[in-house]
């Protein structure tokens, strides 16, 4: 589809549901959380609500190139009969930071199936999303943009298991004790947000280290050199690593979605209380 047919159809959609929104239920959007890859982390609540959409988008993105992605994988293995309402909507991974073109465009090209998905009837969209929806997610940005063109919309989240969540009980580490401080940190914030931050809080988790792992584990050994440090990938998946950040060889790159734990040594029980 060319730019100007999406520009064309996203105006269509608006000009349609506005003059019909009158009288009409309220329509909602749903941010719904699938967790991070293994499918029974799915909570009961995230499968009720994606059982009683009429629309399930699905995120696609460089990675998944023409099959399915993690999170479409994930609501087909839990609910295998809603195939026939799950639609593809893009994503784009390739740009680290900014709002570029191709970004840009493609929230609105998301924003846009949504606006068509009401037009045709839709009453409850879902957006079914990896991991939490309040947590680095696409669907705040998708609500942005349908929220522009429907200020009545319902949204609303629900909350999904993160990856840090999923590391920590793979490696029976403990996020937090007593009076720790728990800090998320993604790593394309800079390589000095992320030393200023292990400087002050006990418990660091990394998001997004991806080629950046190299610089990670030569901070982290130079900061935290006595604290417990992994980064683990695919968790809960047939994939799945957990290694120790001190085996990591320091030229090794990552996976985009790889977490980094970095945890203090606790030698007595509850000695933080």
């Amino acid at each position: 589809m060319l730019a100007g047919d999406r520009s064309l159809r996203w105006e269509s959609a608006v000009e349609d549901l506005a003059g019909s929104a009158n009288g009409l239920p309220a329509r909602r959007l749903v941010g719904v959380g699938v967790g991070p890859g293994e499918a029974n982390l799915i909570t009961l609540k995230a499968v009720d609500v994606l059982r009683s959409a009429d629309v399930i988008l699905v995120p696609s993105t460089e990675r998944s190139g023409t099959g399915p992605g993690r999170a479409e994988s994930i609501v087909l293995e839990v609910c295998p009969e809603l195939r026939e309402r799950i639609r593809r909507v893009p994503f784009s991974m390739a740009d680290r930071q900014g709002v570029s073109p191709r970004r840009a465009e493609a929230w609105q090209v998301s924003a846009a199936a949504v606006l068509e998905a009401f037009d045709e009837g839709a009453q409850l969209v879902c957006l079914a999303t990896v991991g939490d929806p309040s947590v680095y997610s696409t669907f705040s940005y998708l609500a942005a943009e349908v929220e522009k063109a429907l200020p009545q919309l319902l949204t609303e989240v629900v909350p999904g298991i993160t990856a840090m969540q999923a590391l920590a009980a793979a490696s029976r580490t403990a996020l937090t004790e007593g009076t720790e401080v728990l800090a998320l940190v993604p790593v394309t914030a800079g390589m000095g947000t992320v030393e200023r931050v292990l400087e002050v809080a006990d418990t660091v988790v990394l998001y997004k280290a991806g080629r950046q792992m190299s610089a990670v584990v030569e901070v982290v050994r130079a900061k935290r050199p006595d604290d417990v440090g992994l980064v683990g990938t695919e968790i809960g998946l047939p994939d799945q690593s957990i290694r120790p950040l001190a085996e990591v060889p320091e030229s090794e790159t990552a996976p985009y979605f790889s977490t980094v734990l970095v945890a203090p040594v606790r030698p007595t029980t509850g000695g933080r209380l």
